[in-house]
């Protein structure tokens, strides 16, 4: 009886105490470690913030961006009394106006809202063609010099002058075709995705490259499952990480790209406000009215510089090593 009870003594010491938990969704794990990034959480912050003011900011500042008031104009923010108490200001027209006596917060709500429109739109198609080059580059050999030697190609390209020459040839059809905004809304969402989809698409290869020679996509391709099916069911699912951090990145050229072209003139309609029009603006009186280059400057470096932080957290939540798994 004695050896019998030492015998069953450590076949017990073995079992679980309790039911074991049921493992931590993916994605909860990587929300968690997110958060854990405290620039990418306040980019994050950020962000949400700016998309929601300039979507939703026009139904309670309606005032239209574009009306010329002349008795009100050269109005500056409120703030400036604090060390200018001779600065003419207006509670009418809190961050001022312009020398046209045109309102400055509607021309931010709705030159951000045209600034974060493009931003978006071109982050998408950036995506989508960086993307769809990627996978089939790396998936399918055949291809894959051709396309990569296309990639070089257009990494070789100078981006602002073909930015300028295209704008340049295609900015009267479209206009034609679609009224000056959205005819111009389309070339510089097009353009820019052109000129930037080639980072996305060496990464997305290169990740594929090795995920085709990992054993359940070889396990997939054994029992004849069809290349498009494998592709959206066991590639495209494992290669989300590095798009994800792409998308943050494409977020800020897209705008940046849409912001240096307005600068320029060559963007959107003068009377169109953008905040990169609203820039190029107020470069002629900046020394009169810093505020007019700081308001507008302050909204593209802050926008810029919270995707950046929100690329940077989430690479490091979507790395697994990072997650400690």
């Amino acid at each position: 009886m004695t050896d019998q009870t030492q015998n069953i003594a450590p076949i017990e010491a073995l079992k679980d105490a309790g039911p074991i938990a049921p493992p931590r969704n993916k994605w909860l794990d990587v929300w968690t470690q997110f958060t854990k990034h405290k620039g990418a959480l306040v980019g994050f912050i950020f962000l949400v913030f700016i998309t929601a003011t300039v979507m939703f900011g026009p139904m309670f500042w309606d005032v239209d961006p574009g009306k010329i008031d002349i008795r009100n104009k050269n109005f500056r923010p409120i703030y400036t009394v604090l060390w200018d108490s001779d600065a003419k200001v207006s509670w009418s027209k809190p961050l001022g106006s312009d020398n046209l006596g045109k309102d400055h917060l509607a021309q931010l709500l709705q030159g951000g809202r045209t600034s974060m429109a493009v931003g978006w739109a071109a982050m998408a198609l950036t995506l989508f063609i960086g993307t769809a080059i990627g996978v089939m580059a790396g998936y399918f050999k055949k291809i894959d010099g051709l396309l990569m030697r296309i990639t070089d190609l257009f990494l070789a390209l100078p981006v602002l002058p073909l930015l300028l020459v295209a704008v340049t040839l295609f900015r009267e059809p479209l206009r034609a075709a679609f009224g000056p905004e959205g005819g111009m809304f389309i070339l510089i969402v097009t353009i820019t995705a052109v000129t930037s989809w080639m980072p996305t698409a060496r990464i997305v290869r290169g990740d594929v490259l090795a995920l085709k020679e990992r054993e359940f996509v070889v396990a997939a391709q054994s029992i004849g499952t069809k290349p498009g099916k494998l592709i959206m069911r066991h590639i495209l699912p494992n290669v989300l990480s590095p798009i994800l951090v792409s998308a943050a990145l494409g977020l800020a050229t897209a705008i940046i790209t849409e912001s240096a072209l307005s600068f320029l003139g060559v963007g959107f309609p003068p009377d169109y406000p953008t905040w990169g029009k609203m820039l190029a603006d107020a470069v002629i009186r900046m020394e009169q009215y810093p505020e007019r280059v700081m308001l507008p400057g302050l909204a593209i470096s802050l926008t810029v510089l919270a995707v950046n932080y929100m690329g940077d957290g989430i690479r490091d939540a979507l790395d697994p090593r990072i997650r400690g798994r």
